[in-house]
């Protein structure tokens, strides 16, 4: 065991009150990932901990294990003081939202993460941007300090795993499939957990295929545009995952980007890639991710922000 579990393990013997948060509008890894230590937490030290959440949960997410656990960051008393805060697959500090202020306010700040930042939040850092998903990194840890895990941590774990790696397409290392079968073998069931994340709405899919219906080719094909206006962004529940995994499978196509508009002049960019990195041209606009999925939010009209990102991909 490294120097960094037993701190950790020091820490949250000793903390009264232990919170967890992961980024604003979690995603199946944030979710599960935070779900399944609250609940080694609980099994192994006897403390339950606050999990907090800012944004929205997508309702395909909602038959995850312990999902109604999630606290609303409003619903939680804006003086509350933590002696111990975990944060979960992050990313940066701007996508802590309306969790930054418990964090900030607490006395020692424990991260587990797999996205690259250059100005940590962390006191205890537990990263690796090699790993695909941040459920991997809690998994070692757990192996590591012999934790007890039981089946609800097993699916969390293998769900974060499962949805970070989109199905297993975005996978770079062996490791991910180590750590699968090590979850398998332990009870996870694939075939199942699969079948839970088919949970979506009725008025997200319908949005989602009228998307791609209407979706613009650019480059000879290689890539394709996806917009979602304000009317329709307002019934779509989630980050329009299906418009980007149609698109990315029509022949040819090697950059898919789906445009939403949050709010007037606030557009969420979506960025895939088949071929080449994209996630430090997210960055060149302000966001981040994973380097072949990745987003930014910029300011602009939806015309004017269109515009920008296709220019900067005809220019590759």
């Amino acid at each position: 065991m490294n120097n960094n579990i037993e701190i950790l393990i020091e820490k949250i013997k000793n903390a009264k009150n232990i919170a967890i948060s992961g980024h604003k509008n979690l995603d199946g890894d944030a979710l599960g990932s935070a779900l399944a230590l609250m609940k080694i937490i609980e099994l192994n030290f006897n403390k339950t901990p606050m999990f907090i959440y800012d944004g929205n949960i997508p309702m395909d997410l909602d038959n995850f294990p312990l999902r109604n656990k999630a606290c609303f960051c409003a619903n939680v008393l804006e003086k509350t003081k933590f002696d111990l805060y975990i944060l979960v697959d992050y990313g940066t500090r701007k996508h802590l939202a309306g969790v930054e202020k418990f964090v900030d306010n607490a006395d020692y700040v424990v991260e587990f993460d797999h996205h690259y930042n250059d100005d940590i939040v962390g006191d205890l850092c537990f990263d690796d941007v090699e790993k695909a998903s941040t459920s991997q990194i809690i998994f070692d840890v757990a192996k590591q300090a012999n934790w007890t895990i039981d089946s609800d941590i097993i699916d969390l774990l293998t769900l974060a795993l499962i949805t970070d790696t989109g199905n297993f397409k975005f996978v770079r290392h062996s490791d991910v499939f180590t750590d699968a079968a090590q979850l398998v073998e332990r009870g996870a069931d694939m075939s199942k957990l699969v079948n839970l994340l088919q949970n979506k709405s009725k008025k997200t899919v319908l949005v989602e295929t009228a998307t791609v219906t209407n979706a613009e080719f650019f480059m000879k094909g290689r890539l394709a545009v996806g917009t979602i206006n304000n009317k329709e962004y307002k019934k779509l529940d989630g980050r329009g995952e299906l418009v980007l995994n149609l698109l990315a499978q029509i022949h040819g196509v090697e950059f898919v980007v789906l445009f939403k508009e949050h709010k007037e002049n606030l557009i969420g960019v979506s960025l895939r890639s088949k071929t080449v990195p994209i996630n430090t041209l997210a960055e060149s606009f302000g966001g981040g991710g994973h380097l072949f999925a990745a987003g930014a939010v910029l300011e602009g009209s939806l015309e004017e922000v269109r515009d920008k990102v296709i220019k900067v991909f005809e220019g590759m």
